[in-house]
């Protein structure tokens, strides 16, 4: 499967987010977004994938927001949502987690052979990357 784009935001020291639109082999696109955390002793990182397909974008974004714009107009409406805009250099604790995602993330994308409905997948390394998206592909 085929990046066509790659986008990774930092969310701490400890956890970062990647958004990858992939190619299928029938020339169609999907979108993975990973969340990805590195564990308390220092071994590696735990990873949750959502693999979302064209077909439940919109639905998906709609969904995203409402429950965004709840938390923040119902729930904390006096809260300082701006306060937290703010970018992590990569040299801020990130050495080698964008190296260890991607040889995950190769293998796990190798493993599936068409799109599937979106389901959360944890990826807690290589070897069982490939086993649980094909697990996934399996199920449906």
């Amino acid at each position: 499967m085929e990046s066509v784009y790659s986008k990774r935001i930092r969310a701490g020291k400890r956890r970062t987010y990647f958004f990858d639109v992939r190619a299928t082999r029938g020339n169609d696109y999907y979108l993975t977004i990973t969340e990805s955390r590195k564990r308390f002793d220092n071994n590696g990182y735990d990873r949750h994938k959502i693999f979302l397909y064209k077909e439940d974008f919109n639905k998906f974004i709609k969904a995203l927001g409402e429950a965004v714009d709840y938390v923040k107009t119902d729930l904390m409406p006096d809260f300082d949502f701006d306060a937290f805009n703010h970018e992590y250099d990569d040299a801020e604790g990130g050495e080698g987690q964008n190296d260890s995602y991607i040889a995950a993330e190769t293998e796990a994308e190798e493993a599936v052979a068409a799109p599937v409905a979106v389901a959360p997948t944890p990826i807690a390394d290589a070897a069982a990357a490939s086993t649980t998206a094909s697990e996934e592909v399996d199920k449906w």
